[in-house]
């Protein structure tokens, strides 16, 4: 159903994506633009999106051993100066603190970008045997980038993320829980966010500062560009032995010990918007929404309609669903159109008619389809309408995914793909790094990983025709 009031407060996405972007942030209740450039509000909404996400992986960081811990928000500079790659990395973006009220500080304090150092400090503390091992911490926070050009969700200069940091006795520990928690994010994106993902590795070019080894998950948008949406890092000893944490192993020897950080921040949620939504707002996959479901009583001037409607919501809260009902004197067209926007994947609609004949009426969010459901299959057949709502979006993002993945064996071949129809561009590489820099220069891309899942598309790199047994994904990301 094509609703007037949706039609005028959002632009074409097909006409200014950018545009349609932020009419979507604003007008679904998800962002309010604050008093510095950058720095956006989470209205409750996009609060309680995040707190879902947030309950998915902390839950499932805790299965696999983590602990919860909080780190100071403020670095001093001779902290952050002790791993010279990863100060290097992070310089352009450093908020510094130079003064406490009306006192110049000592020494300049960094709000935290990220919060490697801090743990690693704390580490050569109170690490000192094996038995110590393996440190398995997340934190829940907020961080600072001073960013040049912001947009909500996607790039501001405060956001909130959570960041994980391992400490393992050995090489191969480390490794392992550096893909394992790739893996936790592959399967956030895939099974609850319904956002099919290539998994790979980095290039040294695109890599995080400081660490030997990023892995990736990369999402394709619906207008084709690359949303990085989780990363997943190998330190080696190297920030180890920078703040000399060292342990003595079961011989009593002294070791350095071998390190993780990974990380999902909010941006993940601009991830969903532009992968799902449309022009008549957001549609939100139902395993993460925060309302599931809308009861949307009809007539609510009539005797007992706000009182079955009611009635529809508790039996099912009572099955796990979140659900509510909105009992406001709006029409219920200014009902339905805001919902739609919400993104809220089924609504339930019960007025007079509908109770004479002992049913409702579920409209799915995804593709409008509306069907009557009697009222004693409620509690059956709403949990398999939002599972095929969550199936029809992953799979519609897959699709879009699978068609805009093209192959290349030529540079020209590789250009004319991304100029004409853009997406991602698969092609075999050499490892060099003049040659992304040319990819980049001259095709207006970057390299997005080296996935996991390799092929072979000829038999050499299409920049400069060495030899090659490594593909590459390449595209314009966020």
């Amino acid at each position: 159903m094509v609703n007037e009031r949706n039609v005028e407060q959002i632009t074409d996405m097909d006409e200014d994506f950018g545009q349609w972007f932020t009419d979507i942030v604003t007008k679904a209740g998800l962002i309010d633009y604050s008093g510095v450039k950058g720095f956006f509000i989470l209205r409750p909404y996009a609060c309680a999106l995040w707190e879902n996400i947030q309950a998915v992986l902390d839950t499932r960081f805790k299965e696999l051993g983590h602990e919860n811990v909080s780190m100071p928000l403020l670095i001093p500079e001779s902290l952050l100066q002790k791993e010279k790659d990863h100060v290097a990395g992070f310089a352009p973006e450093v908020a510094w603190v130079t003064h406490g009220g009306a006192e110049e500080l000592a020494e300049r304090l960094c709000v935290r970008p990220t919060s490697e150092t801090l743990f690693c400090d704390h580490w050569a503390h109170v690490v000192r045997s094996w038995r110590d091992l393996p440190m398995l911490y997340n934190q829940w926070c907020s961080v600072l980038r001073w960013e040049k050009s912001t947009r909500p969700f996607l790039r501001g200069r405060e956001f909130l993320w959570q960041e994980g940091h391992t400490l393992h006795a050995t090489a191969e520990e480390a490794e392992l829980e550096t893909q394992q928690m790739l893996n936790v994010y592959a399967d956030l994106c895939e099974d609850y966010l319904a956002m099919p993902v290539v998994k790979g590795i980095k290039t040294d070019k695109e890599k995080f500062a400081g660490a030997l080894a990023t892995y990736t998950v990369e999402c394709m948008m619906h207008d084709k560009k690359a949303l990085q949406s989780g990363t997943s890092h190998y330190f080696g000893d190297g920030f180890a032995r920078a703040f000399d944490i060292q342990f003595s192993d079961q011989e009593n020897k002294l070791c350095y010990p071998h390190q993780t950080s990974w990380g999902l921040s909010t941006r993940i949620i601009g991830g969903i918007i532009m992968t799902h939504g449309d022009n008549n707002g957001l549609s939100l996959p139902p395993r993460i929404a925060p309302t599931q479901v809308m009861v949307i009583p009809i007539a609510t001037h009539k005797p007992g309609i706000n009182e079955k409607a009611a009635e529809l919501v508790s039996r099912l809260k009572a099955t796990g669903i979140r659900a509510k009902a909105d009992f406001s004197d709006q029409r219920p067209g200014w009902k339905f159109a805001e919902y739609e926007m919400k993104g809220i994947p089924l609504r339930i609609e019960i007025g007079p008619k509908d109770i004479e004949n002992d049913q409702c009426v579920a409209a799915r969010r995804d593709n409008g389809e509306r069907q009557p459901i009697t009222l004693d299959k409620l509690e059956s057949r709403v949990p398999e309408l939002l599972g095929d709502i969550q199936k029809s979006l992953y799979n519609r993002a897959k699709e879009n995914l699978t068609h805009n993945t093209r192959s290349a064996v030529t540079f020209e071949e590789a250009k004319n793909i991304l100029s004409q129809h853009g997406g991602f561009v698969k092609t075999m590489w050499c490892g060099k790094h003049e040659c992304e820099v040319r990819m980049k220069e001259e095709a207006g891309v970057t390299s997005r990983c080296i996935p996991f899942e390799q092929e072979r598309i000829g038999d050499a790199c299409p920049i400069c025709g060495a030899p090659s047994d490594t593909s590459i994904v390449w595209g314009v990301a966020y």
